[in-house]
């Protein structure tokens, strides 16, 4: 990490040119504290110059290697992963794993070793033999709605997974989802997106938190943008908490005003 820049300190001489370690990291991106009853959405995304998420329906292409560092970070911070079934096929989602660096830290903070999977499907049409859900550290948790198809959800229950209803139809509402979470425990929440799952939090303003890396690439194309879906009356502003940059990629952080 080159440089980190947070918005109410002035940048120090031995905050530039070297590697930020694991520990700092983990303090520039830690959650706000939160009462008994408090919990706290923040979404991590990647955007190119020209808006795209993804390039070949897959983030990775424009991420790099201090991208998936802060990207590990977050997760070894969360309670709860949050991510659409699209997202899941498209990337290839497996079970989050126990890292030793952030053992201590999760210990002292009343978490499990890793940081639970939560899926967000309306027709449960998952592949519910991959290692996300035969073989996780914790139980993934699958949201969906009252009206979810009965097989796939018993085929999802004899997997392993747990079936979370967070809405009163097919699909899944994101309020309520964020809530479910919070009832089991699940407050520091992460969403990885995809477009649609964040546009549907934007949507019913349940984000708290916007981590975005502005990656130092023009993709041009269709590709999707990191959130779409319903559009809100009023655009919602957040304000800066902190900038990071290394090798011309952005790392922001945006908190709800």
């Amino acid at each position: 990490m080159r440089r980190l820049f947070p918005v109410t300190d002035q940048t120090s001489a031995d905050q530039t040119d070297r590697a930020w370690s694991l520990d700092e990291l983990a303090e520039a991106y830690e959650y706000p504290g939160l009462g008994p009853d408090g919990h706290w959405l923040r979404a991590n995304m990647v955007s190119t110059l020209d808006g795209a998420a993804q390039h070949d329906g897959r983030s990775q292409p424009i991420s790099n290697e201090t991208d998936m560092r802060i990207f590990g970070t977050l997760r070894a911070l969360a309670d709860v992963v949050v991510v659409g079934a699209e997202t899941v096929r498209q990337e290839g989602y497996r079970p989050a794993r126990a890292r030793e660096a952030f053992a201590a830290r999760r210990a002292a903070a009343g978490q499990d070793p890793a940081a639970v999977i939560a899926v967000v499907s309306a027709s449960l049409d998952l592949d519910f033999s991959l290692p996300l859900f035969a073989s996780p550290l914790v139980p993934t948790l699958v949201l969906t709605g009252a009206a979810a198809p009965a097989g796939r959800v018993a085929e999802a229950v004899k997997a392993g997974a747990h079936v979370v209803v967070a809405g009163d139809g097919a699909g899944v509402d994101p309020a309520r989802a964020v809530r479910e979470l919070a009832d089991r425990g699940l407050r520091r929440q992460l969403t990885e997106g995809g477009p649609r799952l964040l546009g549907q939090f934007v949507a019913a303003d349940a984000l708290d938190e916007l981590c975005l890396t502005i990656s130092p690439m023009l993709t041009a194309g269709d590709a999707q943008r990191i959130s779409g879906g319903p559009s809100v009356t009023v655009p919602h502003r957040l304000a800066p908490a902190c900038l990071l940059e290394e090798a011309g990629f952005l790392f922001t952080r945006y908190r709800r005003i």
